[in-house]
């Protein structure tokens, strides 16, 4: 029986995400005149300043995706976004990837917008805890596990990622819609595969 979907791999969706966000902190620092850390007033542009995004300023639910604070906030992020994006590379196609990846980082973006109003946020970190939520349950759905421990290490990790300056609003939605969007592709895949399984075994 052939695979009925292919991975994202050969696209290196994972690569390009890590180049544009190498991208974004290099021109921040330019225009903010510090390579280590990120201005204020460059954050409050294009980081997510919850007063600007309810007064108009919604485009930086999507720019804040790609906006850090300093050096090691960046290098952090893309070191995780390395482990957990090249394993869900071998898992998703390249459409699901790019799913998972910004809708878990838009909603733990909005997350972040309803209860933080008065937080200024950036970072990569809502989109990967999505991806790493996703990987983790697709792959104990996907093979008729029981998915409570995937739920326990995933709560876990956000537990201990949790932390000062920390955005755990932004880590929760996107760990919570990367779980979901997992769990329902991972269901979806079963079914296929077991009807085309069935159809094959009837020719």
């Amino acid at each position: 029986m052939t695979s009925i979907t292919k991975s994202s791999k050969k696209f290196m969706p994972t690569y390009i995400l890590i180049a544009l966000n190498i991208i974004v902190y290099a021109y921040t620092s330019i225009i903010g005149g510090d390579f280590f850390s990120t201005n204020e007033n460059v954050l409050m542009i294009y980081g997510q300043y919850n007063l600007r995004v309810f007064n108009g300023g919604f485009w930086q639910l999507l720019t804040a995706m790609f906006v850090h604070v300093n050096i090691t906030h960046i290098l952090g992020n893309m070191f995780f976004l390395l482990i957990f994006g090249l394993r869900a590379e071998d898992l998703f196609t390249i459409q699901e990837y790019l799913l998972i990846y910004f809708a878990s980082g838009l909603a733990g973006n909005l997350l972040t917008l309803l209860f933080g109003p008065y937080m200024i946020s950036a970072g990569a970190s809502g989109a990967i805890f999505g991806i790493f939520g996703a990987c983790i349950i697709y792959l104990r759905r996907a093979i008729g596990q029981s998915i409570m421990n995937a739920l326990f290490y995933a709560f876990f990790l956000f537990i201990i990622s949790t932390g000062l300056n920390v955005n755990f609003l932004a880590h929760l939605g996107g760990l919570v819609v990367g779980l979901l969007i997992g769990y329902g592709l991972a269901s979806m895949k079963k079914s296929r595969v077991a009807y085309e399984y069935s159809y094959s075994y009837v020719s």
